[in-house]
């Protein structure tokens, strides 16, 4: 496994701070948004594609590359965040989220945006989608890896699990999915509106390697991505504890900001505890 210097990781946390500070912007931008489900993936998706994937922004369809998709689609903002920042569309278009004519809609589509292999929304969708990609790529003897991010809410869904069963039973090991488990959905924790829990047995149960680590240390992420593809004959689950609203203190674990984009006076206390100089 590689020993990752800490210079690497002190750069991948910047930039996960970065598309931090570009989720608050958009979403104020745009009066509307996902902030909170956003922040707690924003280090997952910034070790996934500044140093994991292979991938080229300038090429956004060349036939070797690593797919990623977002089944949380709601998170579009980090995810716009973390393509943007690649270089796969100017940064200064971030701004334009949910706006009328913007190709930065609510959710992810496929059709608007270069880098973006699948529209998603539908909940529970993604990771069908991501195995079928993963199975297409076995077929045509591609040695591209697949992830996915899944949110906890979504785990309610009975698709994840038809998905779950068939992944075991092709052995895609050429998958990672990442499950965001930050416990809090549009009405309330997990617990409450349909328990989960124990999910790391059950992911388990269904023939799946399963990773469980702290969605928020860097290292964790690189070094989880690294053991997913040692092995064999099995798709891997990383189950990432986060938190929602994540590097926002007002924002952290509040159910409000699920779907709520903050106003002037938040963004700006926002920005400041993330470090930028307003």
């Amino acid at each position: 496994m590689v020993a990752y210097p800490d210079d690497v990781i002190a750069e991948l946390e910047r930039r996960a701070n970065l598309i931090r500070r570009h989720v608050i912007r958009m979403t104020r931008a745009a009066g509307s948004g996902h902030p909170g489900g956003s922040l707690s993936s924003t280090d997952i998706l910034s070790a996934l594609f500044f140093k994991v994937m292979h991938h080229r922004p300038t090429d956004p369809t060349w036939e070797d590359r690593d797919r990623f998709v977002l089944s949380k689609g709601h998170a579009a903002p980090a995810y716009y965040a973390a393509l943007a920042e690649s270089g796969y569309f100017p940064v200064e278009e971030l701004l334009t989220l949910r706006k009328l004519g913007s190709r930065l809609q609510g959710h992810p589509s496929r059709n608007k945006l270069p880098g973006i292999e699948m529209s998603t929304g539908s909940l529970g969708q993604g990771l069908s989608t991501a195995l079928g990609m993963a199975l297409a790529a076995r077929l045509d003897r591609k040695a591209h890896r697949i992830y996915c991010l899944c949110g906890d809410g979504e785990q309610q869904s009975g698709q994840i699990w038809e998905a779950a069963m068939l992944g075991a039973h092709y052995e895609l090991d050429n998958v990672t999915a990442f499950l965001d488990r930050n416990k809090l959905q549009i009405d309330g924790p997990t617990e409450k509106i349909m328990s989960l829990e124990p999910l790391t047995d059950k992911w388990r149960a269904f023939g799946w390697n399963v990773i469980e680590i702290d969605g928020h240390n860097m290292r964790e992420i690189l070094e989880a991505c690294d053991k997913a593809k040692e092995v064999r004959n099995r798709p891997t689950m990383v189950l990432a504890h986060t938190v929602k609203g994540k590097g926002v203190s007002f924002m952290e674990n509040a159910l409000s900001f699920h779907g709520k984009a903050p106003n002037d006076e938040e963004t700006k206390k926002a920005l400041r505890e993330l470090g930028e100089d307003i």
